[in-house]
């Protein structure tokens, strides 16, 4: 019985003493590399795990503990099984993160990096799932009952799949569109998208939801199927530089011109505007105002909006100190004395063509009708304009 302690002691140890030396001399080297940065971070408890019970098998099968050797390396043998899918998908996480690591994201247009970084997170995911399940797979397999019930579900494993298919029909289908999304490059990370009238973007993909980071901090949570289903407006499917308008409603009076100049101007003097477009048009004239639109352009939707603000306000305030009258005004005219000067005019006009004679006047009472009542230049009334 000592024997067996202490040969399970021993190898025990050394099994701890050589994972920590290797953990030591990957950790030294990981101050120069990033993918051992990642090893002695992420693989090095589940190498820990599988050399201890490496250690124990080791023990139990060399020394032997009687009655309870098979049942002990029976339950090793599970234990091993887990750990080694523990370290196989540790393994994988740190492969795929040195891959993204070596993938910049943090430029202009980073289209290109957005979808290997999208397409490379779904992977990750899946092979975590498939590690996982060969793991319980590989792990039923170690019981002779399991096996058995193995052999018969593969041969009714038509029906029993139709089955399932038909009761998960809604999680196959979000499993299959995540994967579909990633290496379609409908939808990658960051993505700037308008989903159910909520401007964000794309901040997760799994294969089962997409999470959308909202412009106020919420998240939207949706099933990748939506995506398929659903027409949605993504901004940065080819690139990420957009154009927007500000549009103004100012007074008929306003120099279109002038505004176009100092629209220019302050463009110029703007870091947010990327020096694409600089547009100004009128783009309506009916009623009362003209309505004026600027069409700018930036690198990306949040500097797009951004400087959408910064034009809106600089025009506002340099119309009301430099263009009082063309700032939006309503004009009201008062009817009854435009109609009075208008019949007025018409009389004149009327004395024009008929004369001054007598007979003239006559005629043109006749045609205007009798005028206000009123003194002529004798002091007597008079019933209509121009009475003598």
């Amino acid at each position: 019985m000592l024997v067996a302690v202490l040969t399970f002691a021993g190898s025990v140890l050394v099994a701890l003493a050589v994972v920590t030396a290797v953990h030591r001399v990957v950790r030294r080297i990981g101050r120069r590399s990033a993918l051992f940065a990642g090893l002695a971070a992420h693989a090095h408890r589940p190498a820990l795990a599988v050399a201890v019970l490496v250690a124990v098998q080791f023990s139990i099968g060399v020394v032997g503990w009687g009655d309870w050797r098979p049942a002990a390396l029976h339950a090793v043998g599970i234990a091993l099984i887990l750990a080694g899918a523990w370290l196989l998908a540790a393994l994988l996480v740190v492969v795929e993160d040195a891959m993204l690591a070596r993938i910049r994201v943090d430029v202009s247009d980073n289209r290109h990096a957005r979808r290997v970084h999208t397409q490379i997170t779904l992977v990750r995911r899946v092979t975590v799932v498939v590690v996982g399940v060969l793991a319980f797979a590989s792990v039923l397999m170690t019981f002779p009952e399991a096996r058995a019930a193995g052999t018969s579900l593969l041969a009714s494993a038509g029906v029993i799949g139709a089955i399932a298919a038909l009761a998960a029909q809604s999680l196959l289908g979000n499993v299959f569109a995540g994967v579909q999304i990633a290496f379609s490059d409908a939808l990658r990370l960051d993505d700037v998208v308008v989903v159910e009238d909520q401007w964000g973007r794309i901040e997760d993909i799994t294969l089962t939801y997409v999470v959308v980071h909202l412009w106020d901090d919420r998240r939207l949570i949706l099933p990748t199927a939506y995506f398929l289903k659903t027409p949605f407006e993504n901004w940065t499917r080819t690139q990420s530089a957009l154009l927007g308008t500000v549009e103004l409603d100012v007074d008929w009076t306003v120099p279109v011109e002038d505004m176009r100049q100092e629209l220019r101007k302050f463009l110029e003097s703007d870091d947010l505007w990327d020096g694409r477009v600089c547009v100004l048009q009128v783009t309506g004239a009916v009623g009362a105002f003209v309505r004026v639109r600027a069409l700018v352009s930036a690198t990306d939707a949040g500097r797009l909006w951004d400087l959408r603000c910064e034009v809106r306000e600089h025009l506002v305030s340099w119309l009301r100190t430099h263009q009082p009258a063309a700032l939006p005004q309503v004009r009201v005219r008062d009817l009854p004395r435009v109609q009075a000067v208008a019949r007025q005019e018409a009389s004149g006009a009327d004395q024009r063509v008929f004369g001054e004679s007598e007979d003239g006047q006559e005629r043109v009472q006749a045609f205007s009708g009798p005028g206000p009542t009123g003194n002529d230049s004798n002091g007597h009334g008079g019933s209509g304009p121009g009475k003598v």
